[in-house]
């Protein structure tokens, strides 16, 4: 008994990922986040210029490069979740915040102040922190023990708990709330990350043993299957509510918040599906909180304060006090 367990435990290690496959990891999913950081503003500005036209978006091919853009960083997602954490992978979405702001300001002339630029570098520094203090291994890395964690009463309570949320919102909230209230779109987008996030990683996981010729290769393609369904589902779902979305608030606005609630609720669902923050020590969690707290506050003097007439040759004036 001992040396099967032995002998699982070493399979389970020579599947972990590398040094070279994390950092390989690592460089897609910045690019990714990057990528993804072009897609609201392209697709927004798509929109704009379609209904200057006249026209439906669908025929702008500004638009349809901002989807293009979104496709492709999905795809980077799901190279990234195969070979990092997911509590990694999903905060460095945060260097898309930034660079969407800078690109807004160019292309759909949207303000950005100092305030801004200081919450972009300090985006940029809380990615980095995020990095040093990532979860040095991984907790899942079999398909048995994918299955064992998809099953686990905690994980399905918790998915029971998002649907019946998601369906409130769809049928009964967003009709009548959702052109009015940015949070409506906001909510149904990030809590379908529930499923996107943990199926893109339970499909990289699966994938592995399709093509082995032993009895569990049947059952991993039947789970990677159904994955497959999940992720597709929820995608055009998302896809469908981030249009909409862009219709109605501003694409950085949009991209913030979206990016802050996203994290949250992907965090949660891979805490309790994949247990990664089982391997992080106190200073590597203090870290990572640390680390997260100053992307949220970048995003925040980049979004907050954009209204604000505010430069660098403010504070050189004089300050004129009267009597």
């Amino acid at each position: 008994m001992r040396m099967a367990v032995g002998a699982a435990a070493g399979e389970g290690a020579a599947q972990s990922p590398g040094p070279a496959a994390v950092s390989l990891g690592l460089s897609v999913a910045v690019v990714s986040s990057l990528v993804n950081g072009s897609t609201f503003v392209l697709q927004k500005k798509g929109i704009v210029r379609a209904r200057g036209r006249g026209t439906s978006y669908l025929t702008d091919i500004v638009w349809w490069s901002g989807t293009i853009a979104m496709a492709l960083g999905q795809i980077g997602n799901f190279l990234a979740y195969t070979a990092v954490p997911t509590v990694l992978v999903t905060p460095l979405g945060a260097l898309g915040v930034p660079f969407g702001s800078i690109l807004a300001s160019y292309l759909l002339k949207e303000k950005l102040n100092i305030l801004g630029k200081l919450g972009c570098l300090l985006s940029c520094a809380g990615s980095v922190v995020l990095i040093i203090h990532s979860p040095k291994s991984e907790s899942v890395t079999t398909q048995a023990e994918l299955e064992e964690k998809l099953t686990n009463p905690v994980f399905v309570g918790y998915l029971c708990v998002v649907l019946l949320m998601l369906l409130l919102l769809i049928f009964w909230i967003a009709p009548a709330h959702g052109p009015t209230n940015i949070m409506v779109y906001i909510s149904i987008c990030s809590l379908l990350g529930s499923f996107t996030v943990p199926s893109t990683k339970g499909i990289g996981l699966a994938a592995q043993d399709i093509f082995h010729n032993n009895p569990s290769s049947q059952r991993a393609l039947y789970l990677c299957l159904v994955l497959l369904a999940v992720l597709g589902c929820s995608i055009i779902i998302q896809f469908r509510y981030i249009n909409k979305a862009l219709e109605c608030f501003d694409s950085s606005v949009f991209g913030a918040i979206y990016y802050v609630v996203f994290t949250t609720l992907v965090l949660l669902a891979s805490a309790i599906l994949f247990r990664e923050w089982s391997n992080v020590g106190v200073v590597d969690f203090l870290g990572m909180a640390c680390g997260f707290t100053t992307v949220s506050i970048g995003i925040v003097l980049i979004q907050v304060f954009k209204e604000f007439n505010f430069n660098i040759g403010d504070l050189n004036k004089p300050n004129m006090k009267t009597d």
